[in-house]
């Protein structure tokens, strides 16, 4: 039966009050529902692979080695279980529903109608060490695109530093000065540059600055990057939803790549650009008003913010005490206990950010988040979070802890096999099918990726058309299990130091395509490197056939230092760039934003 959808205007012209900003379409009791049958699928699956494999290794009796197996699989299971039931739920509504968006994101809706804008935002980009030259481009980018809207007075616009080399400063001081000087007197008195002394709280802790000195000022902030760039009609989508849907106190909407002449983010962000919208869209369904948040790119109601969203001081010392690492999680959960929503607009429409330019870079970035996921440790038991907040936390602590089990799971694989090969009757069939259910299992997010684009109107051709897009999403596919196997070591040996006191240093980041000398590939990737000599050698002596198997687990660890120093070659970013191969949507048809900050590069 159709319902209307009701705007929080149309409660107040009927003298009714818009229970808590609710869209009427979505209900508790309809969440419930779906959170009931994705927790049925997620669990009667882990527990029939669990059972599938736990049967395997039964055969010839139990050994050490066996129970070693059994737990690591059950340790690195669950993620690629919920990760395939994302990508089928999806799937199915972008290609099985009439409108899924609506089922979705009932919200939306009244982001496309063309109301006033009514509330101040204060529009935030964090900076560390970072290129300032770089990232005020982007930011004047976003403000003429909300000045094109018509409503740029109600926005306002700060630098917040929390660099601390001398010579960055002055040129972040000196180009924050250019900026204003360029703009009129009116416009001017919107920009804000401040530089804190000390780095206390890390990136949350400059935003919670700006809170306290500014937030009152506004009805909303908008964090960005660095990196980040968005468009003013993407902006104002964000606050008219806002506007509408009062509890809504933190709106994400779905960040992809920008074009970029990076061999390896260029390949990157092609499979993370078509799989990334069904598997948010299959997210979305189940997780409702317990959505994530990014820390950027997001509209943010300020008030609920600074009442519900202080981060906590972890108890103890070393890399798992003190101030929050990997902050938005945490406040996501936080704003959830306040009472207010976390949605997420799975709609990939202006809102852009840039990838890792090489592996290096990319593995650095991975243990930065893996030290921060693993403080949520502490954060399990901290009272009045939703049952949902919880899982998601948790969640994000399993998503690190089954990377050093895979790991196991690869060095152990030579020796289960020898023994194998020794136990009659083994069921090597059974074994073969196993293995290769689990591996279409792990690839579903990037096989309903192939399928959205696949299926819907046009879609190839916004990717160059279909010889572009079937190479390209094989040479991705390729790509991912090499850039897989390379950054699962790295941080499996990262969390073995994070138990000794090991800690990242959480700085500036590389942004701009760049080569990978081959002395510091070497540097970075020995110890992939010698993995791999160990396990491939000892596979080979067990079974030629079987290393021919274990490849899309293991090549990467042999490649690991030509993959890195080809992946970073510009000569092969300017290659694939000539060619339209692992083209983006935005390479072909780039939008006035990104046209603006190519002509400023």
């Amino acid at each position: 039966m159709s319902q209307t959808y009701t705007t929080a205007a149309t409660f107040e012209a009927r003298g009714m009050r818009n229970p808590a900003g609710r869209s009427r379409r979505q209900s508790f009791a309809t969440l419930a529902r779906r959170r009931a049958v994705v927790l049925v699928l997620n669990l009667s699956t882990y527990a029939a692979l669990v059972g599938l494999v736990a049967y395997i290794l039964s055969f010839g009796g139990w050994t050490a080695l066996d129970g070693v197996m059994l737990v690591a699989f059950a340790i690195g299971a669950p993620w690629t279980v919920l990760g395939f039931w994302n990508a089928v739920i999806g799937v199915s509504l972008l290609h099985g529903s009439r409108d899924p968006i609506e089922a979705v994101a009932p919200f939306a809706k009244s982001g496309d109608i063309p109301s006033p804008v009514t509330s101040d935002t204060a529009v935030l980009m964090t900076l560390r060490n970072e290129d300032p030259a770089r990232a005020i481009a982007r930011f004047e980018v976003v403000k003429r695109s909300l000045d094109a809207t018509g409503y740029g007075e109600r926005f306002s616009y700060f630098l917040l530093s929390d660099s601390d080399d001398p010579d960055v400063i002055a040129a972040e001081e000196a180009a924050a000065a250019h900026w204003k000087a360029s703009v009129g007197e009116v416009d001017a008195a919107r920009i804000t540059y401040r530089r804190r002394p000390l780095n206390t709280g890390f990136k949350a802790g400059n935003v919670r600055d700006f809170c306290d000195r500014w937030g009152s000022k506004f009805e909303f902030m908008l964090p960005l990057d660095a990196d980040s760039l968005m468009s003013g009609d993407a902006i104002l989508r964000l606050v008219r939803i806002m506007q509408t849907h009062r509890r809504i106190g933190i709106l994400q909407t779905l960040v992809v790549g920008m074009p970029t002449s990076s061999a390896f983010a260029r390949v990157f962000q092609f499979g993370m650009r078509h799989g990334m919208r069904a598997y948010t869209m299959g997210q979305a369904w189940w997780t409702g008003d317990c959505g994530p948040f990014w820390g950027h790119n997001a509209l943010v109601r300020i008030h609920p913010f600074m009442r519900h969203c202080h981060l906590p001081e972890l108890a103890g010392k070393g890399p798992l005490g003190g101030q929050i690492l990997s902050h938005d999680q945490v406040e996501a959960t936080l704003m959830r206990k306040g009472g207010y929503e976390v949605r997420v607009l799975p709609i990939e429409d202006g809102s852009w950010e840039e990838n890792p330019p090489t592996i290096v870079d990319f593995m650095q970035r991975d243990v930065r988040w893996c030290q921060g996921n693993m403080q949520y440790l502490k954060l399990l038991d901290h009272p009045g979070l939703k049952p949902l907040s919880r899982f998601q936390l948790a969640w994000a602590i399993l998503m690190f802890i089954g990377i050093p089990a895979w790991t196991v799971m690869i060095v152990a694989m030579p020796w289960l096999a020898a023994d194998a090969m020794t136990i009659r009757d083994f069921p090597v069939e059974l074994a073969a099918i196993a293995y290769i259910t689990f591996l279409t299992m792990y690839l579903s997010p990037k096989i309903a990726g192939f399928l959205d684009v696949a299926l819907t109107r046009g879609g190839v051709a916004r990717y160059g058309g279909s010889i572009r897009f079937v190479f390209g999403a094989l040479l991705e596919l390729l790509f991912s299990f090499l850039q897989g196997a390379i950054s699962t070591v790295r941080t499996s040996i990262f969390m073995i130091g994070l138990m000794f006191g090991a800690r990242v240093n959480w700085g500036g980041q590389s942004r701009d395509a760049r080569g990978l000398s081959l002395v510091d590939a070497i540097i970075a990737l020995w110890p992939q490197t010698l993995l791999g000599i160990v396990v491939c050698t000892a596979l080979y002596q067990v079974s030629p056939t079987l290393l021919l198997w274990s490849l899309p687990l293991t090549a990467g660890y042999i490649l690991a230092i030509p993959f890195a120093c080809f992946t970073a070659s510009p000569a092969f970013g300017a290659f694939l760039k000539a060619i339209g191969m692992c083209a983006i949507p935005e390479d072909r048809n780039p939008p006035r934003e990104i046209q603006e900050l190519a002509l400023a590069a």
